[in-house]
């Protein structure tokens, strides 16, 4: 895969939602928080017209998710057919720790024709956790949490030291 762009926004439950540029793209959404529906639908039509070819949903009602951009994809052509080069796949994973969704997106999480160099993490969360949250992607991107079993930030701190060590 080619150098990838990793880009996190922070969108509390609600909240407006920023200007973002068109492109080709991979979308993560964490949902730590419960929406109303209008804003969910509001989020998905949004995350389709940024470019996103591929999502993922992670957290609170992920399926949810996975129906709404579902539904906005189609909606974006009327119920119709979609062509190839703007269908959106979308997945949930519900079960199992976030690091796993981030080997997903890396790995797995391609379209066949378009490259999809940058991945948004979109953080439906009360409070920012940026750091936190690519400090984790950074050591699963980097093969330091293959054999995790668990969220290394729930680790002891020594352990969680020795991760981040070995990432410099």
């Amino acid at each position: 895969m080619s150098a990838e762009r990793v880009e996190y926004i922070h969108l509390p439950a609600g909240s407006k939602l920023p200007h973002i540029v068109s492109q080709p793209r991979r979308t993560m959404v964490l949902i730590c928080q419960d929406v109303e529906q209008g804003w969910q639908d509001d989020v998905s039509r949004w995350i389709v017209a940024s470019g996103a070819l591929y999502m993922m949903a992670w957290g609170n009602n992920c399926t949810l998710w996975d129906d709404s951009v579902d539904h906005a994809n189609l909606e974006q052509f009327g119920y119709g057919e979609v062509p190839d080069e703007q269908f959106v796949m979308t997945t949930w994973h519900d079960h199992g720790p976030l690091h796993e969704v981030f080997f997903f997106a890396r790995m797995c999480a391609f379209h066949s024709d378009i490259p999809l160099p940058t991945l948004t993490i979109l953080d439906i969360s009360d409070k920012p956790r940026e750091s936190d949250i690519l400090s984790l992607y950074k050591a699963e991107s980097a093969g330091l949490l293959e054999d995790a079993f668990e969220d290394p930030r729930r680790l002891p701190l020594k352990d969680r030291f020795k991760i981040l060590m070995r990432m410099s």
